[in-house]
């Protein structure tokens, strides 16, 4: 069986024949089931209360099964696509793979192609077999135009006319970073203007956040995914940081607190959402201090789903410090506006990452559900001290998703091309530079927290 040990061993085949339905299965030495079967039976009732079964169409039945259960959802599988390609070869009927695809999730190598080691290695050999037909032999680049556009089925499935163009696609963060980070800054004042792409860092952030940046050349930064060749952008390389948990993190933080049901009754009366509400609260309990400094004494780590990265480490908890006994409205607030604070400290850590491997970074391109709460993007602005763009569009994935589309239809010459007149800039929001010092010691707590717990794990392994 693909995947299991190769060496030789008997399997044994197990039949039921049932009322309604005969079933078989193939189990081996250990009483391990590898496959199962079934085909209904016939059934008659000639007068009320007399049942009938032909023994002939049981023989049937258990042929079929038992051919069934030989050839498993494994020997049956003409493709196996990821969801983009998928989607793709319903479109056009073109099981070309898309290098974002591939290069990012299926180890394929944009240079080198393959690597049949791998595959034999892992007990995945039969995806060698014919010129890898199974999981793709025919890689293109995002943008690129997919055999002759929608097929007549597709088309009338859609509701859209036979041939449109259908582009080479994206996976959806990928997309998101396609559509925000190749913007027209110009007349803005900031420090990427005239400069290379490369000094932008695209943050695609909703249930969870991914950080894109690219380079010119490869860039191995530890806990980082990457670097993939055009796997975003052509012709460059993509690194990609990510935080488990982000926006989910968030409504973790907030629907757990016993303050909760009366956020929601306020919320309700004032027509707003929840998030709407706690960010004009918090603008009533600040004072005369920034919003910021509400969270002086409170500090959260945000790995309740462990890091993704820099750190690379699932075992990492959560960690909330500075808890009083309050339960009130306040109390959620604060604790709210320190989430939020740790996800952007979280960020810093991965751009210092990044940084410290030789990226250069300058301005960050904020898209996805977060980047509508202005509190999520003064917080990435004010603790990295970096700029945040937004997009004129909010639907970042889907401005660069209709990128794509327009340079399979031939409109642009290409994808860069498409990304300057396509991607605009809506709003940019400036940090707060005379809070940094506030930041900076915040951001030492927040790097003492997760010391502290590999510092705690460490002593409770011990002897």
């Amino acid at each position: 069986m693909p995947g299991r040990d190769r060496e030789p061993r008997s399997y044994y085949v197990g039949v039921d024949v049932g009322t309604g339905s005969v079933r078989a299965a193939l189990v081996d030495q250990r009483g391990i089931l590898l496959a199962f079967a079934d085909q209904p039976i016939n059934q008659w009732e000639p007068q009320f209360n007399h049942h009938e079964q032909s023994s002939e169409d049981i023989w049937a039945a258990c042929c079929v099964v038992t051919k069934n259960m030989r050839e498993t959802c494994w020997d049956k599988a003409g493709h196996f696509f990821d969801l983009p390609d998928f989607l793709s070869w319903k479109a056009t009927g073109v099981s070309a793979r898309s290098l974002c695809s591939l290069v990012c999730k299926w180890t394929y190598s944009a240079e080198k192609g393959w690597d049949d080691s791998f595959w034999k290695m892992i007990g995945l050999e039969d995806f060698v077999a014919d010129n890898y037909s199974k999981i793709g032999n025919q890689v293109l680049p995002p943008g690129a135009s997919l055999g002759h556009g929608l097929t007549p089925e597709a088309a009338k499935d859609l509701g859209l006319p036979a041939g449109i163009a259908v582009a080479a696609s994206l996976i959806d963060a990928h997309a998101g970073g396609l559509g925000v980070i190749g913007a027209d800054v110009r007349g803005y004042g900031l420090a990427c203007e005239g400069q290379p792409v490369t000094s932008r860092l695209a943050v695609i952030c909703g249930t969870s956040s991914c950080h894109m940046g690219i380079s010119k050349d490869p860039i191995f930064v530890p806990g980082v995914w990457g670097p993939y060749f055009s796997a975003m952008v052509p012709g460059f390389w993509l690194n990609e940081g990510g935080q488990s948990v982000t926006g989910k993190l968030i409504d973790h933080m907030v629907q757990g607190h016993a303050a909760f049901p009366e956020l929601q009754a306020k919320a309700t009366a004032r027509c707003q959402s929840i998030y709407a509400y706690l960010n004009s609260h918090l603008d009533l309990i600040k004072k005369a201090r920034p919003v910021g400094f509400l969270t002086v004494d409170l500090h959260v780590w945000p790995d309740f789903h462990g890091n993704r990265s820099p750190l690379a480490d699932l075992t990492l908890k959560g960690m909330v410090t500075g808890l009083k006994l309050s339960q009130d409205l306040d109390d959620l607030a604060i604790l709210y506006l320190a989430t939020v604070q740790a996800i952007a400290f979280g960020t810093r850590l991965i751009i210092e990452a990044m940084e410290a491997a030789g990226h250069s970074i300058s301005t960050l391109f904020l898209c996805g559900g977060l980047s509508k709460n202005p509190l999520f993007v003064q917080m990435h602005a004010d603790i990295t001290g970096m700029p945040v763009v937004l997009s004129q569009e909010v639907e970042s994935v889907l401005v660069g998703a209709a990128i794509l589309g327009a340079c399979a239809s031939g409109d642009f010459a290409s994808v860069q091309e498409a990304m300057a007149r396509m991607s605009k800039v809506g709003k940019v929001v400036l940090p707060r530079l005379e809070d940094k010092r506030y930041y900076d010691k915040k951001y030492q707590v927040f790097l003492k927290l997760v010391e502290h717990q590999k510092e705690y794990a460490a002593i409770m392994k011990g002897d």
